[in-house]
């Protein structure tokens, strides 16, 4: 997980009028939260109490007296640099406490209530499955629903994944953002405008076809989604194989037409936007494209297309890092708008906090790769995909690492319990909460205290309800403002540095006779 937290924002208490700060927390490249450093504090002394065995970095001191400015901007880089630790850890970041954690301070954040609604979930050909799910239903419960409503099995579903999907102007698609399991589907959906929940393998290595293959429905959604590809161009084909596969669709022969596609360059593989990147020359415009243990670049002279292939196990470490625009073009715009009229100013103004985030900010993934022996190359892809193709790569390694295991996908996604006291989140406003194992949810609709538990997901006495509209009316009063600032806290990746590399677990050192 890439943790970042690129700002603050005050908040007012109600009643007492004192204000607090809170810490907006981004998560692979976009906003999750906005937490008080005495949530995260609480979240550090439960995974100590929890991974007793794992040592734990460092977490920021406590102050007696209120913090100035500089003092809480040093309070961000601490806590910033503390939650990275923290998501490098391979054990820390697959912990179901953390990700209790996360589920509960995204909704909280959000000022998401615990309701059912319909969610759509869209195949690559368009079909729409609408599932009956829960606001706060974490990732893994979303897919597994939606799963059910096709016949899917449920020990297969594990192979499959949720991505946010966005249909551009030119009919291209683009994907936005893979979910994880620590984030709300419902939630996180609001806040990424004209996307769509799209249902896709969830692995790289084609090997895992055959196991699909053997089942009904696998076998449709495999074939369902090798159509749209190849439609796309997203798989390369001839002429001559295009017809031959256009017979067989005809035909409906499905397990005959994925032995063919399988088979076929960039097959299984995710396609980026059209980038920018300095290899083999500066100023190489490719399409980049992840998958099957490869980064592909894919340039264009004239017609024909040229193929550069980067082993994943060759790339010894990668980094995302934020590229701000010339600092004499806002001079310049500044300059031009105080020529503007008064009133046009207000309406900049009232926009001002949501478009720094477009105008300002550029990525870049840069990562080094071993070119020959004992020949490392830095090379650079500029693209606003950047966050996603750095957890693209993140997951291809973690899926090199499980097979030399000899585990399955089911692995990935479904690590081995480890019993640990159940998580007591405190809410911004200071109130405590205790989620048990026997709530259907982990998110804060289905918190209970410790002398009493519900196992009945959505019911509850009448007195419960009200504790809770009492909850949700004290916690909406004077917050308007920090709704609608958190709603801008959306699409755009927000940290202040990316020098700190991810290091490739499955980096491999070659010799000249294996180039």
């Amino acid at each position: 997980m890439h943790f970042s937290i690129p700002s603050t924002q005050e908040f007012v208490s109600d009643g007492s009028g004192s204000s607090y700060t809170g810490f907006n927390i981004h998560i692979n490249g976009s906003f999750h939260c906005c937490l008080r450093y005495k949530q995260l504090h609480s979240l550090h002394e439960q995974l100590k109490r929890s991974l007793p065995s794992i040592a734990l970095p460092s977490f920021p001191p406590k102050k007696l007296l209120s913090l100035t400015p500089n003092q809480i901007e040093q309070r961000r880089l601490s806590l910033e640099r503390y939650i990275q630790l923290v998501g490098q850890d391979p054990v820390l970041c697959r912990s179901e406490l953390l990700r209790a954690f996360l589920l509960n301070a995204q909704q909280e954040s959000s000022f998401t209530d615990c309701s059912e609604v319909t969610l759509d979930v869209y195949l690559m050909n368009g079909y729409r499955i609408s599932a009956n799910v829960y606001t706060t239903d974490c990732t893994g419960k979303v897919l597994e629903k939606a799963c059910a409503l096709i016949d899917l099995p449920k020990e297969r579903a594990c192979y499959f994944a949720l991505y946010l999907m966005r249909k551009e102007a030119s009919g291209e698609l683009t994907i936005v953002k893979r979910l994880m399991d620590f984030e709300a589907p419902y939630i996180s959906a609001q806040r990424w405008d004209e996307c769509k929940l799209v249902l896709r393998t969830g692995y790289w290595d084609p090997c895992y076809d055959l196991e699909l293959m053997r089942d009904r429905i696998a076998l449709n959604l495999l074939y369902i989604q090798a159509l749209s590809d190849v439609e796309r161009g997203w798989i390369a084909t001839t002429r001559d194989l295009s017809e031959q596969l256009t017979n067989m669709q005809a035909r409906g022969s499905k397990s005959e037409y994925l032995e063919i596609v399988r088979k076929l360059p960039l097959y299984g593989c995710l396609q980026f936007a059209r980038a920018n990147v300095d290899y083999p020359e500066p100023n190489t415009v490719a399409t980049v494209v992840l998958g099957n243990k490869e980064l592909n670049l894919l340039t264009f002279t004239g017609k024909e297309m040229q193929e550069t292939k980067f082993k994943v196990t060759r790339i010894r470490c990668w980094r995302v890092t934020p590229i701000h625009i010339n600092e004499e073009r806002s001079t310049t715009a500044a300059h031009t708008r105080q020529q503007q009229s008064s009133q046009q100013q207000q309406q900049q103004q009232q926009q001002q906090p949501s478009s720094p985030q477009s105008s300002t900010i550029s990525l870049e993934l840069s990562f080094e790769y071993l070119m020959a022996k004992n020949q490392l190359k830095w090379i650079t892809i500029y693209s606003e995909q950047s966050m996603l193709m750095s957890v693209c790569l993140q997951s291809i390694v973690d899926e090199l690492l499980n097979q030399k295991n000899g585990s399955d996908p089911a692995h990935l996604q479904n690590p081995q319990h480890v019993e640990y006291a159940p998580l007591s989140y405190i809410r911004r406003d200071g109130s405590n909460h205790c989620i048990t194992d026997s709530s259907s949810t982990d998110t804060l609709c289905n918190l209970v205290n410790n002398d009493s538990s519900s196992n009945n997901y959505g019911t509850s006495n009448q007195a419960t309800q009200q504790q809770q509209q009492q909850q949700h009316h004290s916690t909406n009063n004077g917050s308007s403002f920090i709704r609608r600032k958190l709603k801008e806290f959306n699409t755009t990746v927000r940290f202040k540095n990316g020098k700190d590399s991810v290091q490739n677990e499955a980096f491999e050192w070659i010799g000249d006779d294996d180039l």
